[in-house]
C-alpha cells in the first residue's frame, strides 16, 4: 500500500463527515463498496488515521472466507488487536471475552446472542467515541451479518461511527449480503459509498507515486489497469522486474508468484489454502519444509510483497492473489493440503471446513456436530444451526454417524430446530420440528413456536401430545406449563388453574425450575385477570425469589412483577421491582433483549405516571425516533407520551417514523393513539378521531386498551360539537369493563377504573352534561399516583363546578391544576387552562403573580436576561413557536407591550431577581 490517496478526496470527504457527526453525539453507519481491489482498505486506513487523530478509539477486524463457519470473527478480530484501554474496557463484559483465544465459552443460561450484542453496546458505549470497521463483508457470518443490522439501528445517539467494507463484484443475485445491503441503505443513519474505477488522469497520478515510469509504460499500464489500483500496482511490480505482462488479473498475479523458487511456490500454495491469513508455525508444519528451508522461502516470499507479516503469523497482502493462488492448485494438490490442516487444527468450525474440502466426510460430520455446540455456547444460533445442518446433510453418507457426532439424528436434528428459532426462524424450526419423530420434547417446542407465530389452535393441539406422550417428570412439567399457556386466552381458560397446579407439582419433584417459575406466571396472570390481585402478587414474588438458570424466565418474571404491582397502583413497589430487572437486564447485556427493553418500557411509564417527568424524557431520549423494525417502533412509540404531553419538537418527525408500522395493532395503539391527543391539543379534532378508529380497528373486542382510546375519541367529538358515535364509543368501553376479551368480566386495574369512569363522564359531556360527581370520582380514581390525569380530570372538573355554579370550588380545581402542569411543564395543559381561567375571569394562583403559569414565569426570567425566542427554546427544549404563545401571554397577563416591559413589571411582581 503506497502512502498517498488519489482520487478518493470525494469519497473520504463523505466518511469523515459521518465520523465527524459521531463525534458530535450523532451516530452513523458507512458502507464502503466497490470491485476487488479497487482501493477500499487504502481508503479506510485514511479514516482509521484521522479517528485516532479526532481522539476516537478503533476497533478493525476483518472476515474471512470462511464464511458461516466462524461466528462473530470481525469482532473477536478487532478485540483481539484493540487498545489495551478498550481491552481492559471490554473485560467488564464477560460475554465478549469469550470471543477471544483462550477463553472457555460459558454454558449457555439463556438469549446469549442477545447478551453478546447488549455487552458490545455497553462497551461502545464505555469507549466512545470510537471507530468500528468490519472488513469484507461479503464473507461475513450470519450472526455478523445481524450485528452488524443490530448496531444500524441502535447506536444513534452515541459517539459511535461503524463502517463495513463489501465487495460488489462477489455479491451474486443470492447473496446474503445483498438483502441486508438493501435494508440497511433504508436507514437515514446509514451513508453508502461506491468506489468506481479511478478516471485515466487519477490513474496515471496514482502510478507515478509507485516510482519511475517512463511514458509508454505509464500509459500501458493504464490502459491494462482499466481503473483498478491494484491491477496497476501488480502491473506496475512485474514490469518493475523485468517480466511480461500477460492478460487477465489472475495471469498476472500467478506471474508473480511463478518467479518464487520451488520452495516458496510451495508455501504460498500451502498458504493459500488456509485462507487469507495463517500463522507461522501451522504455515511451517503443513509446508513439511526443514524450519532453515522454511524461513528462507518465507523471507523471499515476504521480500516480494505476497505476503506481509501479521502478528506471530503471515496475510496475503491481497485477497484476490490468495484467491489466484488457490484457484490454481490441482485438484488432488488441494484436497491433500486440506486434509493436512485438518489433522493439525483443533477449531471445530476450520476443522469442518477443511475435514470437508478434504472430502474426509466423517470428520466433517464430527466437526460439523461439535461446531455447532461451540457456536450455541457463544451465542450465535444461526451458525450453530447452520453446523447442525451441515452434519445432518452428511448423515447418510457416513457410517457410525451417531458416535461421530456423539448424539442421534433426532437429537441433533432437534437443536438444529431450536437454533433455528433462536436466531428468529420459527417458521423453520416448525418446519424441521413436524417431520421430527414425534416426541414430548419435540412437541412442547412445537406448540412454544406455534403459539409465537400466532397459531393457537395449532400450538393447543401440540401441546397436548406433548402432554400426553410425556415420559419422565421433566418433560411432562415443561408440556404442561406450556400448555397452560396455549389456553391462557382461548375458550378453555378455566382449565389453566389445574393445569398450573399439576405442572407445578410436577417442576418441584423434578427440580425442573424453568417450568415451575413458567407455570407460576401464566397462573399468575390467569389469578390477576380474575381479580385475586393478592395471590397474583404472591405467585410473582414466589417467581422471582431465585434464579432458574434461564435468564429469559428470570427477566420475564421480574417483568410480571413489577406490572403487576403498577396495574394496582402501587408505583413504589413497581419502581423497585422494574428497577432491580433493569440491573439484571443491564448486567447480563440483555437490555435489548424482549424482556430487558419491556422492563425499560415499564421503568418509563412508572416515571411518567409518578409524575417524574424528567426522568422520563432523560429515559425517552433513548428510545430512538428513527426506526426501522417493529420492536423498535414499538420502543419509539412510548417516548410520546411525554413527547406529546409537553408539546416537545420532535414529535411529528416521530410519528413520521412510526407511519409504516400502523400496521401493527400495539404500534397503531400507542402511536395513533398518542397522535390523537396530540392532534386534540393543536386543535384538530376531526383528526385526532381519525386516530382513535384506526387504533380501535384492530383491538379484540373487550380489550382493556379500547377504554383509553374511547376516552380520547369522546374527547374529540365533544370538541367537534357532535354526538354521532359517542354511543358507540361508550359501549365499546362498556363491553371491555364487562365482559373483556374472554367474554367474562375481569379484574382492571386502577389505571383501567380510572379510563373506564373518564370515558363514562367525556360521554356525558358529548351530550352537554357536565357531571360534576362523576367528574370528581374520575379525579379520585386517577389519585392511585397518576399525577398528569389527575390535573387533566380537575381541568374538566373545574368546568363542571363552574358550570354548576360553584365559582370558587371551582376556581380551586382549577389552581391545583395549573399548579401541577407548571411543575411537569406540560405545556398544551398550562395553555389550556390558562385560556379556560382567562374565560373565567379567574384570579391569579399567587399574590403579585398577574397570573402566570410556572412555565411563564421560566420564560420571563429568560426574556429578561435578553435571550431571544430561539434561544429561549433551545434552553427549555421547547418548540419555538410555543416560546412565542408564552411571551405573548406573559405580555397579556402583566398588561405591557413590550419585552423590556415585561422583565420591569416582573422585578415589581417580585418574579425576577
Amino acid at each position: 500500500m503506497n502512502g498517498l490517496l488519489v482520487g478518493r478526496s470525494a469519497e473520504l470527504a463523505r466518511l469523515v463527515r459521518v465520523l465527524r457527526a459521531a463525534a458530535e453525539g450523532t451516530a452513523g453507519v458507512a458502507l464502503v463498496g466497490g470491485d476487488a481491489g479497487i482501493g477500499k482498505t487504502r481508503l479506510t486506513a485514511e479514516l482509521v488515521s484521522e479517528a485516532r487523530e479526532c481522539g476516537f478509539n478503533v476497533l478493525v477486524g476483518q472476515c474471512a472466507e470462511l464464511g458461516d463457519a466462524l461466528p462473530y470473527l470481525p469482532l473477536a478480530d478487532a478485540l483481539r488487536g484493540a487498545e489495551p484501554a478498550v481491552r481492559e474496557a471490554a473485560s467488564a463484559h464477560p460475554m465478549l471475552g469469550q470471543l477471544l483465544p483462550g477463553t472457555e465459552s460459558a454454558p449457555s443460561t439463556g438469549l446469549t446472542q442477545q447478551r453478546l450484542f447488549g455487552s458490545l453496546l455497553g462497551l461502545l458505549a464505555d469507549v466512545q467515541p470510537v471507530l468500528f470497521v468490519i472488513e469484507d463483508l461479503h464473507w461475513a457470518d450470519r450472526s455478523t451479518r445481524d450485528l452488524l443490522v443490530f448496531l444500524s439501528r441502535m447506536v444513534q445517539t452515541e459517539r459511535v461511527c461503524v463502517v463495513g467494507t463489501y465487495r460488489t463484484d462477489d455479491l451474486h443475485r443470492r447473496h446474503p449480503l445483498r438483502s441486508v445491503l438493501a435494508e440497511l441503505k433504508r436507514l437515514p443513519t446509514v451513508t453508502n459509498v461506491e468506489l468506481r474505477p479511478l478516471a485515466s488522469g487519477e490513474m496515471s497520478d496514482y502510478v507515478a507515486t509507485l516510482g519511475q515510469v517512463d511514458a509508454q509504460e505509464l500509459g500501458l499500464i493504464v490502459s491494462r489497469a482499466d481503473g483498478n489500483p491494484f491491477y496497476a500496482e501488480e502491473l506496475f511490480a512485474a514490469m518493475a522486474e523485468g517480466d511480461s505482462l500477460p492478460d487477465g488479473l489472475a495471469s498476472l498475479l500467478m506471474s508473480r508468484v511463478e518467479v518464487l523458487s520451488e520452495a516458496g511456490q510451495r508455501v504460498l500454495r500451502a498458504a493459500a489454502v488456509a485462507g487469507r491469513r495463517v500463522e507461522d508455525e501451522l504455515l511451517r508444519e503443513v509446508s513439511g519444509l526443514p524450519l532453515t528451508e522454511f524461513e528462507e522461502a518465507m523471507r523471499e516470499i515476504v521480500s516480494r510483497g505476497l505476503l506481509r507479516v501479521d502478528g506471530y503469523g503471515y496475510a496475503f497482502r491481497h485477497a484476490l492473489l490468495q484467491e489466484a493462488v488457490y484457484t490454481d492448485l490441482l485438484p488432488g494438490e488441494r484436497t491433500r493440503l486440506h486434509a493436512t490442516f485438518a489433522h493439525l487444527l483443533t477449531a471445530p468450525a476450520e476443522l469442518a471446513h477443511h475435514y470437508l474440502a478434504g472430502h474426509d466426510l466423517a470428520g466433517a460430520l464430527k466437526a460439523s456436530a461439535e461446531a455447532g455446540r461451540l457456536a450455541e455456547r457463544l451465542g450465535a444460533p444461526a451458525e450453530a444451526h447452520s453446523h447442525y445442518d451441515q452434519a445432518l446433510s452428511l448423515w447418510e453418507r457416513v457410517q457410525d454417524a451417531a458416535v461421530l457426532a456423539e448424539e442421534s439424528r433426532a437429537e441433533l436434528a432437534f437443536r438444529s430446530a431450536v437454533m433455528a428459532a433462536d436466531s428468529g426462524d420459527n417458521h423453520r424450526a416448525i418446519t424441521q420440528l413436524r417431520v421430527l419423530p414425534p416426541t414430548s420434547e419435540v412437541d412442547e417446542r412445537l406448540a412454544y413456536y406455534l403459539y409465537e407465530t400466532d397459531d393457537p389452535a395449532g400450538a393447543m393441539a401440540a401441546a397436548q401430545r406433548a402432554v400426553e406422550s410425556a415420559r419422565d417428570e421433566s418433560a411432562l412439567a415443561r408440556a404442561l406449563a406450556t400448555q397452560a399457556r396455549t389456553l391462557l386466552w382461548s375458550p378453555r381458560h378455566r382449565e389453566v388453574e389445574d393445569l398450573t397446579a399439576r405442572a407445578l407439582a410436577t417442576a418441584r419433584a423434578a427440580g425442573a425450575k424453568d417450568a415451575e417459575v413458567g407455570a407460576l406466571l401464566t397462573l399468575a396472570t390467569y389469578v390477576e385477570h380474575r381479580g385475586d390481585v393478592h395471590r397474583a402478587h404472591e405467585l410473582v414474588e414466589t417467581a422471582s425469589a431465585e434464579g432458574t438458570g434461564d435468564l429469559a424466565m428470570d427477566l420475564r418474571a421480574r417483568f410480571h412483577h413489577a406490572r403487576i404491582h403498577y396495574e394496582q397502583g402501587l408505583l413504589a413497589q413497581a419502581a423497585e421491582v422494574a428497577d432491580e430487572g433493569v440491573r439484571m437486564a443491564v448486567e447480563t447485556g440483555l437490555n435489548w433483549s424482549t424482556y430487558g427493553t419491556d422492563l425499560r418500557f415499564l421503568r418509563f411509564l412508572i416515571h411518567y405516571v409518578a409524575g417524574e417527568w424528567d426522568q422520563a424524557e432523560a429515559v425517552a431520549a433513548g428510545f430512538g425516533a428513527r426506526v426501522g423494525t417493529l420492536p423498535e417502533a414499538i420502543l419509539s412509540s412510548f417516548a410520546l407520551f411525554i413527547e406529546v404531553a409537553r408539546d416537545l419538537p420532535a414529535v411529528e418527525a416521530r410519528l413520521s417514523w412510526l407511519r409504516p408500522f400502523w400496521s401493527d395493532e400495539l404500534a397503531v395503539y400507542m402511536s395513533r393513539g398518542l397522535a390523537a391527543e396530540h392532534a386534540l391539543w393543536h386543535g384538530d379534532p376531526a383528526a385526532a378521531l381519525d386516530h382513535v378508529r384506526a387504533a380501535l380497528a384492530p383491538l379484540v373486542e373487550g380489550d382493556a386498551s379500547t377504554l383509553r382510546l374511547a376516552a380520547v375519541g369522546l374527547w374529540a367529538l365533544a370538541e367537534l360539537g357532535t354526538t354521532e358515535g359517542a354511543d358507540e364509543l361508550v359501549s365499546q368501553a362498556r363491553f371491555a369493563v364487562d365482559s373483556g376479551p374472554t367474554g367474562e368480566r375481569g379484574h382492571l386495574g386502577s389505571e383501567g377504573l380510572a379510563w373506564a369512569l373518564r370515558a363514562e363522564a367525556e360521554w356525558h359531556r358529548v351530550h352537554g352534561r357536565l357531571d360534576v360527581d362523576l367528574w370528581r370520582q374520575v379525579v379520585a380514581a386517577f389519585d392511585f399516583g397518576f399525577v398528569y390525569e389527575v390535573a387533566r380530570a380537575r381541568w374538566r372538573l373545574s368546568e363542571a363546578l363552574l358550570a354548576a355554579g360553584d365559582r370558587a370550588a371551582a376556581q380551586v380545581e382549577w389552581e391545583l391544576a395549573r399548579e401541577t402542569a407548571g411543575k411537569l411543564r406540560a405545556v398544551p395543559l398550562e395553555n389550556a387552562l390558562t385560556e379556560f381561567g382567562r374565560r373565567a375571569r379567574f384570579g391569579g394562583g399567587g399574590a403579585g403573580d398577574g397570573g402566570l403559569t410556572a412555565r411563564e414565569v421560566e420564560v420571563l426570567r429568560l426574556v429578561a436576561e435578553g435571550l431571544t425566542n430561539r434561544e429561549v427554546a433551545e434552553r427549555l427544549f421547547i418548540a419555538q413557536k410555543t416560546v412565542s404563545v408564552h411571551v405573548s401571554n406573559i405580555l397579556g397577563k402583566l398588561e405591557v407591550s413590550t419585552r423590556t416591559q415585561a422583565a420591569a413589571a416582573g422585578r415589581e411582581r417580585g418574579l425576577l431577581p
